[in-house]
């Protein structure tokens, strides 16, 4: 047998590549971050190229470190950034522009005339999903429309799309297939069907000959060139989908929440997809071979590690992301400050695009730490609000949450979480959940792991916080939260470019 497995993990500001044995144990890894582009407010592009390039040299140096070859490695798994939006040549193999990232929001004026006399809710029966400006379809309908000769050269069948696992994918292998549940991401797939359905196509305005095979999860969609010549690749989730495969979230009613530049929970349902009357995305969670697919709810937050982030690089209040716990440690609590982060707008429970972000309770008592643990804060209070639309749409309590990501690290938060919560925050020890989620499919798809139960025995935990805040601070504090939440509300005007 050979020896490992390895995932490639796509994500917003970095690529990795991460290699693990059968215990399911990281053996070797590396990571490069890429460009944060912005052409103007709300636009947010990557550059495919330098992605593609990075990927390979992650993987090249993760092989390197570890000290074997493809020939050491069953397979490889992909997952990645979900909704963000490549368009390229089917023949020279160029983008014919950047990648629309899954924050990007120039399409809100699309989204709207999409929305017709019905509002955001005129596709959901068919895709399980509000219009947004977060989709991939409606950012494939603006390249068309907005990059000379696009629409024309589409109809020709010269251009393909793809999410970034159908884009490494195809400079892989040469296939060009996506997996259920990036395809569940566009707004053009029926959730049902598992098939692009035409009339979603003809409503955006997409031509199907750009659209990639849609394939399961865990399958061998191809052989590898290059860097990892020969060696099969056999998996794709998207990030958060894989999160949930590496919780070993197999069961109805298992979840996790992913704290990563966004922040996502999701809750496996079962085979039949859920509908949502609170705010929450019904989602493909992942398929396996040809076995039925299994659905999720999802709540998705557009920014939780983007905020710190950007406090570290806008406002300068802190020189590396590691230092925000320390600074917000240095106050007892927020000083009545809160920070709402809608610098996309805001994503589940809301889907309001036109809001944007706001700090509220500023007074002259205001410190940079009380600055600081807003902005953690913020991570916890929008994951309540999330959690509180899962326990409406399906009756259970919340017992516990996995909880897995960069910034899972911090502390702080994680105490905040449980308080916030009023419940426990579990870590798993293996902290990089998305990498294994794509290794796992892969493994699966090889026969590397025989099958779901084998994957679940590699599952441990390795720390927990328990609540210890009173109901009435949390109530209190809660409250005031959705206040400052109100007033994010209604900033974008017609006239706004």
């Amino acid at each position: 047998m050979t020896r490992f497995v390895a995932a490639i993990d796509q994500g917003t500001t970095s690529s990795r590549c991460i290699i693990f044995d059968h215990a399911g144990a990281v053996v070797a890894s590396d990571q490069m971050e890429h460009r944060q582009i912005f052409p103007r407010p709300g636009w947010v592009e990557h550059d495919a190229e330098e992605i593609w390039a990075n990927v390979q040299t992650v993987t090249r140096r993760a092989m390197e470190k570890l000290g074997v070859g493809p020939a050491d490695l069953a397979g490889v798994g992909i997952t990645n950034q979900r909704e963000t939006t490549v368009v390229w040549d089917r023949y020279s193999g160029k983008p014919i522009c950047n990648a629309i990232v899954w924050q990007d929001t120039r399409t809100d004026r699309l989204v709207r005339e999409l929305g017709d006399d019905v509002g955001q809710d005129r596709f959901r029966e068919r895709c399980g999903l509000p219009l947004a400006t977060y989709f991939s379809g409606p950012k494939l309908r603006w390249i068309l429309d907005n990059v000379e000769g696009a629409r024309a050269r589409a109809d020709r069948g010269e251009l393909l799309f793809g999410t970034i696992d159908s884009w490494l994918i195809w400079n892989l292998t040469g296939e060009h297939v996506t997996d259920v549940t990036n395809a569940s991401r566009t707004m053009l797939m029926n959730l049902e069907a598992l098939d692009w359905d035409e009339k979603l196509m003809e409503a955006i305005g997409v031509p199907r000959s750009m659209l990639p095979r849609i394939r399961p999860s865990s399958e061998i969609y191809g052989e590898a060139d290059g860097v990892l010549a020969g060696v099969p690749v056999a998996g794709a989730l998207g990030d958060q989908q894989a999160a949930l495969f590496g919780q070993t979230c197999f069961a109805p009613g298992e979840g996790k929440c992913t704290y990563g530049t966004g922040a996502f929970l999701l809750v496996n349902t079962g085979e039949e997809p859920v509908s949502s009357k609170n705010g929450l995305l019904t989602t493909v969670g992942y398929k396996i071979g040809s076995e039925p697919a299994v659905y999720a709810l999802e709540g998705s937050i557009a920014v939780t590690g983007a905020l710190v982030q950007w406090v570290r690089d806008n406002l300068g209040l802190v020189s590396s992301a590691s230092e925000i716990e320390v600074l917000a440690a240095s106050v007892e609590d927020n000083g009545g400050c809160y920070f709402v982060p809608a610098f996309s707008g805001l994503f589940a429970p809301y889907w309001r695009s036109d809001a944007r972000g706001v700090i509220a309770g500023l007074t002259g008592f205001i410190t940079k730490g009380h600055i600081a643990r807003a902005a953690l804060e913020a991570t916890a209070w929008q994951t309540r609000e999330v959690v509180d639309a899962m326990i409406a749409d399906s009756g259970v309590p919340l017992r516990a949450l996995k909880a897995d990501g960069g910034m899972t690290a911090n502390a702080l938060l994680m105490q905040f979480l449980a308080d916030v919560l009023d419940a426990p925050v579990v870590l798993p020890q293996v902290s990089e959940t998305t990498c294994l989620g794509a290794a796992y499919a892969a493994g699966l798809a090889v026969g590397y792991w025989p099958d779901v139960e084998g994957l679940r025995a590699n599952w441990r935990k390795a720390a927990e916080w328990s609540p210890q805040m009173s109901v009435a601070v949390r109530n209190k504090s809660f409250r005031k939260w959705k206040k400052a939440v109100q007033r994010t509300m209604d900033w974008i005007d017609d006239d706004d470019a």
